[in-house]
């Protein structure tokens, strides 16, 4: 089991049971069932878009579930160390092709989730949209990805960024089977 995936449940379920609030009242405000939120909160699954519909009806900011050292100040994450972070993939459904890496776990009180996200699939494959509140910038740093966000498809190429309101069902892939992006996603509270 990755170590990030226990954290990240371990920190629901600890913010959970801090305001006396029980799985089925999370289940209902987030519309996902409460075995859905016990099994994040015990590590066996988790992707970005539970994870903030969870921290929206906690009241708070999604980076309480991934904060590692908390720092007010300024962080840097260097190349060789954003790997060793806060980690997890979507290892259910059909997101599993995406694997997240949190680049500013030690910068508390932060409102914006820069990720690389590293995409392993080929154009073609199921994938799962997503929607949440909040809005996304992303830049491809390697390889070729589409971009489906409602009924329009967009394709990057290295170098090519593209920012959208994320409330709309959006969804990505890698063109070629392999690519990786650097995400920015704001999700307010």
């Amino acid at each position: 089991m990755n170590e990030s995936i226990i954290t990240a449940g371990n920190k629901i379920k600890s913010v959970r049971e801090l305001k006396f609030i029980d799985v089925e009242t999370v289940a209902e405000r987030t519309g996902l069932t409460a075995s859905q939120i016990e099994m994040i909160e015990n590590g066996e699954s988790v992707s970005l878009a539970p994870l903030i519909k969870i921290a929206r009806a906690l009241g708070v900011r999604l980076g309480t579930f991934l904060d590692d050292i908390e720092s007010d100040g300024l962080v840097v994450c260097r190349n060789e160390d954003y790997n060793k972070g806060v980690r997890f993939n979507a290892s259910c459904g059909n997101t599993k092709h995406l694997d997240y890496y949190s680049l500013a776990r030690a910068k508390s009180g932060r409102y914006m989730e820069p990720f690389i996200i590293e995409i392993n699939n080929s154009k073609g494959d199921d994938f799962t949209f997503s929607s949440h509140e909040g809005e996304e910038f992303i830049y491809c740093l390697e390889g070729t990805v589409e971009i489906v966000y409602g009924q329009e498809s967009c394709t990057l190429n290295s170098g090519d960024s593209i920012y959208y309101d994320s409330i709309v069902e959006h969804g990505i892939q890698a063109v070629n089977g392999k690519a990786k992006i650097l995400a920015v996603v704001y999700a307010p509270v």
